[in-house]
């Protein structure tokens, strides 16, 4: 790994969670931890410098430290970073993007570049694949928000790539990221006592968890271990897909199912009142739903994650406590149903119930 680590986005949480680990690796000499406002938390022996990235003045930073080894997870979807608003957010994402790229451009000393992308790259269409692969191209792209953003983000790191061929450029393009830690807008879409659903609509999702997020973060900024190679644009996901049902049942929180336009009235409602960053890309995901294909991660990168899907959503349930519907009423509950129906009908095999059960 690069003697010197420089890492944006550190006051958020997954940021500060990145540069204390990274500070273990016994090739890392010292990390730059930036951001535009102060981290309420520790940063363990990482100097903080307290930067804008929208500001020319990175360049200034990458200069003085002889930074080689650039991890880019200022790239997000919250309302947190600079600022707290979505326009200031937005600017961060692209501008800021924008300008750390032309700074790595001119440093003499910057080999190596990771940048924190998404899945919401691919967009959420019923004409979608029921797979994306990396060469996948959406057949609409995404018209704003978060998903635009990172599209954007995309295209400056392959115009970077291309004029700096010398540097090796790693995308990690992470499914919906969950864990003890999350503070996604998806994690607090769960986290309500009850979750407005799309009428008709049980999407598949992928999830991956905040340490392999760590993990595979630490892997792509570090040299390539032998038959693998950290070059390039990569799915990141745990193994597996869950149902929104599934999602519900296992937190214990019940739905309301909703028709698409009052779910976007109601979306509209909660980013009000500041009670969740219910956004239209968000209503697309949990409307149609999203699964990659990880191959990639696994035979080039060579990453394999700790945690399923499933595994990381029973960490992040654990983390959340028990909603209105307790997890073991539910599967009482399934078990006394699927009782009746096999009394009623006993040549009618009753499927999943045993798995109801242990959701």
């Amino acid at each position: 790994m690069g003697k010197v680590v420089l890492v944006t986005g550190a006051a958020r949480q997954l940021g500060g969670r990145f540069v204390r680990r990274v500070q273990r690796d016994p090739e890392v000499e010292r990390v730059i931890a930036v951001d535009a406002v102060a981290p309420p938390h520790r940063l363990g022996s990482a100097e903080f410098v307290r930067l804008d990235i929208r500001q020319s003045s990175i360049a200034r930073v990458l200069a003085e430290h002889a930074v080689d080894t650039v991890v880019h997870l200022a790239v997000t979807g919250g309302s947190g970073g600079a600022g707290g608003t979505g326009s200031a957010v937005k600017e961060t994402n692209v501008i800021g993007t924008m300008q750390l790229l032309g700074a790595c451009q001119k440093s003499p000393t910057v080999r190596r570049l990771v940048v924190k992308s998404s899945t919401h790259v691919y967009g959420g269409a019923s004409r979608d694949p029921a797979v994306f692969t990396e060469t996948t191209q959406p057949k609409s792209l995404p018209a704003g928000g978060f998903a635009k953003d990172a599209v954007e983000v995309e295209s400056y790191v392959r115009g970077f790539a291309r004029r700096r061929p010398d540097v090796a450029v790693c995308v990690l393009r992470f499914a919906n990221i969950l864990g003890p830690y999350a503070d996604s807008a998806l994690a607090e879409y769960f986290s309500m006592p009850v979750m407005p659903t799309v009428l008709g609509y049980d999407p598949r999702l992928q999830f991956v968890h905040e340490d392999d997020v760590l993990d595979v973060l630490r892997l792509a900024a570090q040299e390539p271990g032998r038959g693998t190679l950290n070059s390039g644009t990569f799915n990141i996901a745990g193994d597996g897909v869950l149902l929104l049902s599934q999602c519900a049942r296992r937190l214990g929180r019940p739905t309301v199912p909703l028709l698409l336009p009052a779910v976007t009235w109601v979306g509209s409602a909660l980013r009000a009142v500041g009670i969740t960053d219910f956004s239209p890309e968000q209503i697309r995901l949990l409307t149609h739903g999203r699964v990659v294909e990880t191959s990639q991660m696994r035979e080039v990168l060579g990453f394999k994650p700790m945690y399923t899907t499933a595994e990381t959503f029973a960490d992040f349930a654990r983390s959340r406590g028990a909603g209105l519907l307790p997890p073991e009423r539910v599967g009482r509950a399934v078990d006394r149903v699927a009782a009746v129906l096999n009394v009623a009908s006993p040549n009618v095999e009753v499927a999943g119930a045993e798995e109801g059960a242990q959701r």
